[in-house]
């Protein structure tokens, strides 16, 4: 999926519902006597054009002054509530082909060994239905087919006289083609998938079926098509609405508070999570909202498919921790459905799980349908997550709650009653299931973990949290060595909220080693239900199991700084490798358990403990930890957090790594995006990495990034490295407490200027990365440049209006130490080591060509220990 701004077109957003008269008289009266006059309302046809709507789209044909003048004034009118990018949607269907034979089982031998008989694996065939794998056909059997409830497919449309459909309630077009026709056929496989009633079987055949065209046949959709199709359906009383789409855009605010205000009409939104599996950290938008059911998918082997996007969610980041996503996962690998005209094929993809979820909560709600009140997207999930088989070889990040278990949930909805339930219900760091807390336990002084768990409120759409939340510590488990702080969402909307629990030890856990027990209580209220009195009340536990260790060594404890970490949204921050054109965005949050989660299993293997600061350099204690790692940070720093980490390093012997990332004005302005902020197309936020604010950080230590973009193949040693669109180190102390190590790169950034332009590739000596052991020398206060136009005499300014790149000196200058220092006769105290890399692809599972973790290796080596080993040393 992939989305772009539509330019000069926005979305005005009302507080309420209008006429269309009453609407352009609201935009009128706030345009009215202003310079705007390049204005127009675009016109809508479709089903809901006549009724009432809470927006519409306006074009403004202006210069980018008078357009900024535009939105200020209409964001201004009392009854305009926001306005927002019109935004174009295209989305990208892999096809696959089902070529494996129809047997019950095939057996396939080890690769190397065809005539052996030993370690052989069964592999289950593709069905011949999934919907008798997945027991649907069981509640078939007892009378329970779908009947009764309405599910909405927004797709591709389908064609009027499809032979796979009993129940074809309305078909209704909101695309500008004129057809209610399906010209792809993914529309008609998602509705097979939930209704077909002929050769390939849907779950839910006598349900109500509404088609929703919201794509062209070129996959193409705009964020007003699903608006005007949203209030549609909750005109129309859906219960069910499969979404196959999904993006990383989770700030598309209208998009957003849309599907929340389908939540809270009762429609239960089931949506894929995305395609961009096997990385952590790519849940796909609205599949990662809480109201939302997000569905991953798996093979029949019951593996997680590669494909299958992994928790956490973003949102939350670098403050906070994400939410356990996805909520469920089933079948999306290989799945049969309906053909464009009849007959069956074969689709892999979150966006077929999706409908194979869809299809069995429509199934589920026709076999309550005698008591349909108590259906809502609370109680559904509910039912979902705790019927959910789990999957033994996979974490919750990859598989929520586990396998979708149909017969299991089905019971558990016929008995339910009005319930509040925890997502995740426990945290236990003893089960690999709760991967990453399995793979650190807590010790006094360590960073506080959180815990981000979703309220799932089955008693009313709206609640609230009454009292606070409670930690109970089980004296005879050890649960007083825990500290708990907690945080919430006092109000509950739609159906769900959240709690955060922080857990650290505190001094009695101080040499403590074992296990730690309590649980967390808390009280939701919601109104009285229908025939009720009284308020609903539901009290829920949250147990906590946490291992505790004796507090580890400094020289094996790393504090990774999260707070300068940025992405996409709401920044525009670019790719840290600029030559994967296809991923333009940097939106995987840069945290340890996302796209760093090899780098941290690794440094954990290594023996490593790795903390993660999600505040400000001001807020943790440098005495507890030997080096803080700064890998590609887009944030700028604070006065205060400078001053600190200089005193860090010199008083107390913190060291520092850095991993850089390219940087480059010139760059920035060929690859610019368009900023919905200002809406005019600006560059992005920073570059791979804001060189800028790292220079002002390592200022006092004379150490100097520039703006050369370089890239190319290297050796160190016997290791083959990749220099991914890295920065270049200009400036750097020498002497006998120094290494600067240089190789011959080319110039990544002129490639990108001038792509066009015939010339040879010429490699250039490069310093690219440095080794300081600090002294005392280093103390003395250099004067302050707070966002610094001229550093040392290299412009990396963020000048909108300049025109050309200057043109700097990119060989490295050295800061010449003093004679002791050179002849080794040094006395002075010491303090901590630095390190600095220029680019940290190397590190990143994003696009990982040649990974570097022996360099962070060595690295650590000597910030920890101070020892240089022996593949640092020479390398020139």
């Amino acid at each position: 999926f992939a989305t772009n701004v539509v330019q000069n077109e926005y979305i005005v957003q009302f507080d309420g519902y209008y006429k269309r008269a009453a609407r352009e008289k609201h935009i009128q009266a706030a345009l009215n006597g202003s310079k705007v006059k390049n204005w127009r309302i675009q016109p809508r046809s479709n089903p809901i054009s006549d009724y009432p709507s809470d927006f519409d789209v306006i074009t403004l044909e202006e210069d980018p002054k008078s357009q900024t003048d535009g939105i200020d004034l209409l964001r201004s009118h009392p009854s305009i509530k926001s306005i927002s990018p019109q935004r174009m949607v295209h989305r990208t269907l892999k096809y696959l082909n089902d070529s494996r034979p129809d047997v019950s089982h095939q057996i396939t031998p080890p690769v190397g060994s065809a005539n052996r008989h030993t370690n052989r694996r069964l592999l289950r065939a593709i069905p011949r239905q999934i919907t008798s794998l997945l027991k649907g056909d069981v509640l078939w059997g007892m009378g329970i087919t779908g009947k009764g409830v309405k599910v909405a497919v927004f797709d591709t449309g389908l064609s009027k006289n499809h032979p796979h459909f009993k129940s074809v309630k309305e078909r209704t077009n909101w695309t500008n083609e004129k057809t209610l026709d399906d010209g792809v056929s993914h529309g008609t496989f998602v509705a097979g998938i939930i209704a077909s009633s002929k050769e390939c079987l849907g779950f839910a055949p006598d349900s109500e079926l509404h088609i929703f065209r919201v794509f062209t046949n070129n996959q193409v959709s705009y964020t007003s098509w699903f608006l005007d199709a949203f209030n549609y359906a909750i005109l129309k009383k859906i219960n069910v609405l499969n979404l196959s789409i999904g993006g990383p855009d989770f700030l598309d605010q209208p998009f957003v508070d849309k599907v929340l205000e389908l939540s809270a009409n009762k429609v239960i939104m089931v949506s894929a999570i995305g395609n961009d599996g096997p990385l952590y950290g790519t849940l796909n938008n609205p599949g990662d909202q809480m109201d939302v059911i997000g569905v991953g998918g798996m093979d029949y082997n019951d593996n997680i498919a590669k494909f299958s996007s992994r928790g956490m969610t973003t949102w939350e980041l670098p403050n906070g921790y994400g939410r356990m996503k996805p909520d469920i996962v089933t079948y999306g690998s290989q799945v049969k459905g309906s053909n464009l005209n009849g007959g069956c094929k074969s689709l892999s993809g979150t966006s077929v799980a999706s409908p194979v979820v869809a299809g069995a909560v429509t199934l589920l709600a026709s076999g309550v349908i005698n008591r349909f009140d108590i259906v809502n997207p609370a109680s559904m999930k509910q039912a979902l997550i705790e019927g959910a088989q789990r999957l033994t070889e996979n974490n919750m990040f990859e598989q929520g709650h586990g396998k979708l278990n149909i017969l299991k949930s089905m019971k558990i909805l016929s008995t339910y009653k009005p319930k509040v339930t925890l997502s995740p219900a426990y945290l236990d760091f003893t089960e690999d299931y709760m991967w990453p807390y399995t793979t650190q336990s807590l010790y006094y002084t360590s960073a506080p973990v959180i815990a981000n768990v979703t309220i799932l409120n089955g008693m009313g759409v709206i609640g609230r949290v009454i009292n606070s939340p409670t930690w109970h510590p089980y004296t005879n488990e050890n649960g007083q060595m825990l500290n708990i702080s907690i945080s919430y969402s006092e109000q509950l909307w739609p159906w769900s909220g959240w709690i955060a629990v922080h857990i650290g030890v505190n001094e009695l856990g101080r040499s403590f080693e074992g296990l730690a027990q309590g649980h967390i209580t808390l009280t939701v209220q919601s109104p009285a239900g229908p025939g009720e009195n009284e308020p609903r009340n539901g009290t829920v536990s949250f147990p906590l199991k946490v291992k505790i260790i004796p507090q580890p060594p400094r020289h094996k404890r790393i504090l990774w700084d999260q707070y300068h970490s940025l992405r996409y949204p709401p920044g525009y921050l670019p790719r840290d490798n600029l030559k994967i054109k296809s991923d333009p965005l940097d939106w995987r949050a840069d945290h340890i358990h996302t796209n760093f989660k090899d780098m941290y299993t690794h440094l954990r293997n290594a023996g490593y403990y790795v903390e993660v600061l999600g505040a400000p350099y001001t807020c943790f204690n440098a005495s507890y930890y030997g080096t803080l790692l700064l890998v590609d940070p887009e944030e700028e720093y604070f006065h205060e957090e400078i001053i600190k980490l200089k005193n860090d390093i010199l008083e107390r012997d913190l060291s520092v790594i850095v991993f850089a990332d390219w940087y480059n004005t010139t760059v920035m302005r060929k690859i610019k995006f368009y900023d919905e902020n200002t809406r005019q197309w600006w560059m992005p936020d920073t570059g791979g990495a804001n060189i800028p604010a790292l220079n002002e950080l390592l200022r006092d230590f004379d150490i100097v990034l520039g703006d050369k973009v370089s890239e190319g193949y290297f050796d160190m040693r016997d290791h083959r490295m990749y220099y991914a669109s890295g920065s270049n180190i200009i400036k750097f102390p020498t002497g006998n407490n120094t290494i600067l190590i240089e190789r011959d790169l080319f110039d990544q950034g002129l490639d990108i200027l001038s792509p066009d332009e015939k010339r040879q590739k010429i490699r250039a000596k490069t310093a690219i990365l440095g080794l300081l052991q600090t002294d005392h020398t280093y103390s003395k206060v250099q004067p302050a440049t707070p966002n610094p136009d001229l550093i040392n005499g290299v412009n990396l300014e963020l000048d909108a209006d300049r025109s050309e790149e200057r043109q700097i000196d990119h060989q490295p200058k050295v800061v010449k130490s003093n004679d002791s220092a050179a002849s080794g006769k040094d006395n002075r105290k010491v303090g901590g080591r630095i390190a600095i890399y220029g680019d940290s692809n190397c590190l990143d599972s994003t696009h990982l060509d040649k990974p570097c973790f022996w360099l962070l290796d060595s690295l650590l080596e000597y910030t920890m220990t101070s020892h240089v080993t022996n593949l640092l040393k020479d390398l020139n």
